[in-house]
């Protein structure tokens, strides 16, 4: 593999990500096709149901594939989903080299997908560059290898770690810019989870409108609410917000209300508790798996936050940090919960990136568990 080839690798990440927001909770894959050192033809996968990106490529090709490369982010299919093995469909057309990104996490076709196709006398290569490769699809690896949701705490914050006042203005701490960024990332993730206080406090709409276009069914937005205090008439339930939502409560919660929130088309998931009486979030992240949510955003507030920590549950944050102070013993904080008892046990942040977002900072990295600094 030369850089050359590198080159066409890195296009099919700018068009995988074309699918962001809609493919869940399939992969992000992109796809190029060259001929005779020509780009012949490009493609994506568009939704969940849909043509995989390589099967969308070779049915724009305007000429025979044969002998044809073929570049993908993603090792190609070879068992039967919602669409039948790609696999197939490249030998049949005589593609006789294919270029991959990664291999496909998913057992069921983990190296499997380039065994058929080497046995089937194409030439395969897969990157040993795929840091890139694994990063664009974070989200699908972690969902399909630990059976459960990709995790990302999201905040918008002081200096000093407040995101409310003691008086509970919240409205606005980070700029305009922050808040665009932000709705790139509800576009990006499944759900958007939010605590009972935020709504009760806040009485937030959560809807996605990134680049000013409202979405209809993405993400869904989900509430925890122990004690199920969600008031009927609450924002989130507004034509404004279009969107599915879901609320996970308990054994605490009326019944009569339960029914009339399933009357009104929400998803009510009733879920065991701990001692605080608080909804257990890892039973939580099992039902979101199951149903195929592979993603969410956690939007706080402070308890929220604090408590996805305590459980070990995120993988990634994007602190949006405005360079203001609140101050205030009753402000309240970003990340709340128990937190830790000692330094040693402090959660590490890896991969950290920072950005700047005209007046504010936006800090993304990885969650580390493991103390090891």
């Amino acid at each position: 593999m030369n850089a050359q080839d590198e080159k066409y690798l890195k296009m099919t990440i700018v068009l995988a990500e074309r699918g962001l927001g809609r493919v869940s909770p399939n992969p992000l894959v992109g796809t190029v096709i060259l001929k005779n050192g020509r780009i012949i033809s490009r493609g994506y996968h568009k939704y969940c149901g849909g043509d995989h990106a390589e099967i969308d490529a070779m049915k724009k090709a305007k000429q025979s594939l044969k002998g044809a490369a073929l570049y993908v982010n993603l090792e190609p299919c070879v068992h039967f989903g919602r669409t039948p093995p790609c696999t197939d469909q490249i030998i049949k057309a005589g593609i006789k080299r294919v270029v991959i990104g990664m291999k496909d996490p998913n057992p069921k076709t983990c190296g499997r997908g380039i065994r058929k196709l080497c046995k089937a006398g194409v030439l395969v290569e897969v990157s040993k560059q795929n840091q890139a490769y694994e990063d664009l699809n974070e989200i699908f690896i972690k969902y399909i290898t630990a059976k459960s949701p990709f995790v990302c705490v999201k905040t918008g914050q002081s200096l000093d770690g407040k995101i409310a006042t003691s008086a509970g203005q919240s409205k606005w701490i980070t700029s305009e810019a922050s808040r665009s960024k932000a709705q790139y990332l509800r576009k990006k993730y499944d759900c958007i989870m939010v605590g009972i206080n935020t709504v009760l406090k806040d009485n937030p709409y959560l809807s996605c409108r990134y680049r000013n276009k409202l979405e209809n069914d993405i993400p869904i937005k989900l509430i925890v609410d122990s004690q199920l205090k969600t008031p009927f008439k609450a924002n989130i339930f507004s034509l404004l917000s279009p969107a599915p939502v879901m609320i996970a409560t308990t054994k605490f919660a009326s019944k009569e209300k339960i029914r009339r929130f399933n009357d009104m088309g929400v998803d009510v998931l009733v879920c065991p508790h701990g001692k605080s009486k608080n909804v257990d979030l890892k039973y939580l992240m099992a039902q979101l798996y199951k149903h195929e949510i592979s993603s969410v955003l956690v939007e706080g507030g402070g308890q929220i936050n604090g408590a996805c920590f305590d459980a070990k549950l995120v993988d990634r944050i994007c602190f949006f940090t405005a360079f203001k102070i609140i101050g205030g013993e009753n402000a309240v904080n970003s990340v709340e919960g128990k937190g830790i008892s000692s330094l040693q046990k402090a959660i590490i942040i890896d991969k950290v990136k920072i950005s700047k977002l005209d007046k504010d900072l936006l800090v993304e990295g990885k969650v580390n568990y493991s103390h090891k600094q």
